[in-house]
């Protein structure tokens, strides 16, 4: 967890069990995940549940996606995540089921209090309904939550919480500009 009211200058915001769970993921990302072809999606959400994250059935994930601490990941069936996505979990991310993060897209669930003297790091989780799609270089900022069947377009930042489903929202921030047909929704 994080450490409160260290200063982020000149100390650590996590414990040394954090920061050294963290190296091993990291060292492990570099060597067993990274370099795997792009087929082997069963061994990389092998590695992901081996390091505490809960990963459904047939969800792919693409080797250069960066999970910052899968132990604070939960993915849902049927889900893809695209090339060069960071999923930054210093707090949970949960993706349910069918929804796509495409190449590029950036889930941030930690930033800092710029109000504070020491930018004390804060986090807050993240969640992307079933059906979601975020779009080629999508950002999505802390204590979002995405609702169900909704579309981010390419470059779209998501600052709030967009809680009518089923809509297309682009820009930035984004904006609700369409909407999309349920009828593409499985069960």
């Amino acid at each position: 967890m994080i450490l409160q009211g260290t200063d982020s200058y000149t100390a650590p915001s996590f414990s040394l069990r954090q920061r050294l769970a963290r190296q091993l993921w990291d060292i492990t990302w570099m060597v067993l995940f990274r370099p795997t072809p792009r087929p082997l999606h069963a061994w990389r959400r092998a590695l992901l549940r081996a390091f505490g994250a809960r990963i459904g059935d047939h969800v792919h994930v693409h080797p250069s996606v960066k999970v910052w601490a899968p132990w604070h990941l939960t993915i849902d069936s049927f889900v893809g995540i695209g090339e060069g996505a960071v999923l930054y979990s210093m707090d949970h991310i949960h993706i349910e089921s069918y929804a796509v993060v495409s190449q590029g897209s950036y889930l941030c669930a930690g930033t800092h209090d710029f109000n504070s003297p020491n930018l004390q790091l804060t986090t807050a989780p993240i969640t992307l309904k079933r059906h979601v799609w975020l779009c080629a270089q999508s950002f999505v900022c802390p204590g979002v939550v995405i609702a169900e069947g909704s579309v981010v377009a390419a470059r779209g930042v998501v600052s709030k919480s967009l809680h009518e489903g089923w809509g297309v929202w682009a820009g930035v921030p984004v904006r609700r500009v369409g909407e999309r047909d349920q009828q593409v929704a499985r069960p």
